[in-house]
Formats: C-alpha cells, sequence, structure tokens
C-alpha cells in the first residue's frame, strides 16, 4: 500500500489509447464531503440557513452535533441512512429558489475556506493533464452544483430531491450514494466516452468502495478505518489531506515580472495603434 505524506505526485498525462491510436477520453471523480472540503458540505450551511429562517434553533444544534459525529466517527452505511433521512425531513417545505439564492449568496464565505489546498492542487494537476474533473456527492445538487464549479469541475453529480410547485416534499428522487454513485458515474461515461480503466476515483468513506472499484485508478484520501483496511489489501494508494485553504488565497497576486510584461505588452499595443493610425489618417489625407 502506498501512503503519502498529503502530497500526491502529479497524476501521468498519458492514460492510454484507443484501438485506433486515438488518445482516450478520461476524468477524476472526485467525493466532496471529507475529500474536497473539510466538512459535510450540506451541514456547513446550516447557520445561513437558520439566518433566513429555514432553520430553528433546535435544528442548527442537531446538524452541528451531526456535523461532529461525521467528522469524528466517519459515515458507515446506517449513519448515511439516518443522515439521509433526517435531511430529507429537515427540508420538506422549503422554498427551492430560496435554497439556492443562500447557496450562491453565502458560497465563499462558508465554503472557500474548508477546501483542502492538496485537492485543488490534485484537482488542477488532472486538468492540466487532459481529464474532466467530476464531483460526485451524496449532498444535494443545490448544494453541489455551486462548489463544484468553484472548483473548476467539469460535471457534478449528487442527489435530487423531488420537487412538487417549488418546494421540497422530503422525498428523494435519485440518491448519489453507494451503487448509484457508479450508475451515475458509468452514464456520464457512456455518454462522454470516458475509458473508466484509465480514470481516477478519490474518496475517503467504505461507503464509496463502488466507486472506487468503478475506475482504473481509485486512491482513498483520509480514510475512515473501514476504507483503510480496504486499501491496505487491494494496496491501493493513501493519501491525508489536511491543510484547508481560502480558495481566494490560492489566486497568486502578479509578480513584478509580470507586472512590467504586461505594461510592456500595453505600451506596445498602444504603440502599435498609434502608429496604424497615423499611417490611416496620412493614406485618407493623400487620397483627397
Amino acid at each position: 500500500m502506498t501512503v503519502s505524506d498529503g502530497t500526491p505526485d502529479a497524476p501521468a498525462a498519458a492514460d492510454g489509447r484507443a484501438e485506433s491510436g486515438q488518445p482516450v477520453r478520461t476524468a477524476a471523480f472526485f467525493d466532496l464531503d471529507k475529500t474536497v472540503i473539510a466538512k459535510s458540505s450540506t451541514l456547513a450551511f446550516s447557520k445561513p440557513f437558520f439566518d433566513q429562517g429555514l432553520l430553528n434553533r433546535r435544528a442548527v444544534l442537531k446538524s452541528t452535533y451531526a456535523q461532529f459525529l461525521f467528522l469524528m466517527s466517519g459515515a458507515d452505511h446506517e449513519q448515511m441512512d439516518r443522515m439521509r433521512t433526517y435531511l430529507t425531513e429537515m427540508c420538506a417545505g422549503w422554498d427551492v429558489e430560496q435554497v439556492r439564492s443562500v447557496v450562491g449568496e453565502t458560497l465563499h464565505e462558508i465554503v472557500d475556506p474548508l477546501v483542502f489546498d492538496e485537492a485543488a492542487n490534485l484537482i488542477a494537476d488532472h486538468k492540466l493533464c487532459g481529464r474532466d474533473v467530476v464531483v460526485v456527492s451524496a449532498s444535494g445538487e443545490e448544494i453541489v452544483a455551486p462548489i463544484a464549479r468553484a472548483l473548476g469541475a467539469t460535471h457534478a453529480m449528487a442527489t435530487r430531491m423531488v420537487v412538487e410547485d417549488g418546494k421540497y416534499t422530503g422525498e428523494v428522487g435519485f440518491y448519489c450514494y453507494g451503487e448509484g454513485k457508479v450508475d451515475a458515474i458509468r452514464e456520464l461515461a457512456a455518454r462522454e466516452g470516458y475509458a473508466l480503466e484509465h480514470c481516477y476515483a478519490y474518496s475517503d468513506s467504505v461507503t464509496d468502495l463502488p466507486m472506487l472499484e468503478a475506475v482504473g485508478h481509485p486512491t482513498v484520501v483520509n480514510p475512515d478505518r473501514a476504507l483503510r483496511k480496504e486499501a491496505t489489501s487491494r494496496d491501493w494508494p493513501v493519501l491525508t489531506f489536511s491543510r484547508p485553504v481560502s480558495l481566494r488565497d490560492r489566486l497568486p497576486a502578479p509578480s513584478g515580472a509580470a507586472v512590467a510584461t504586461t505594461f510592456a505588452v500595453s505600451l506596445s499595443a498602444l504603440a502599435g495603434g498609434a502608429l496604424t493610425y497615423s499611417l490611416l489618417r496620412r493614406f485618407v489625407f493623400q487620397g483627397r
């Protein structure tokens, strides 16, 4: 088993070639909670939901406790089932557009500081290698999709709630969990032409074992005890992500050389424009 200190090796650029000799299309599939971000993406929005009147104080306290259990003990199938029941009952009757608005307005404030720097670097490496990046999460699509966009992911796959008259009914239309994640991945792979045997997947939880088994390059991140045991027996790489960092902090300030280059290019453009104008003016007046 390969164990890393949290700085993953850059993924190889070449994944393989089809029988035609053309490079195959590939993707890297990332679980979200505790793999890319340090908390449960859904429970992280408890405070803004409370501020908007969607949650009462008792529900916020329950969410906080659920977040603590999630971080401390991971999530097996039984815990995930309880979490799903709790969340669906909690959001029954919520206005969908209000939820999207709250998430959109508070996304960077809530999620930016939770993103693991190591995960953001790994996502960037896969994109540089020409792979699509897909976030796959059991959280609701209204939360997962904006986070995926902020991370620069190509696609997002998430749980879909049943909506009637613009409000959640409390029923689940598609649960993006366990085998459900694999079904979604295979459907997307068929549509996009991914060769799954050359694709990558990352997760922290044993509940994502089917997703990891579905690709040729599985890697476990911050694994729970059961997944670490599986990784050991299968000799899968193990990564430890421990440095949450604001996405804004990852945007480098322009260097002095970059500023000087930009200034020089701007001057050249201005000079070129002035010369063109001068020649054009002379041509027009001489032609009269």
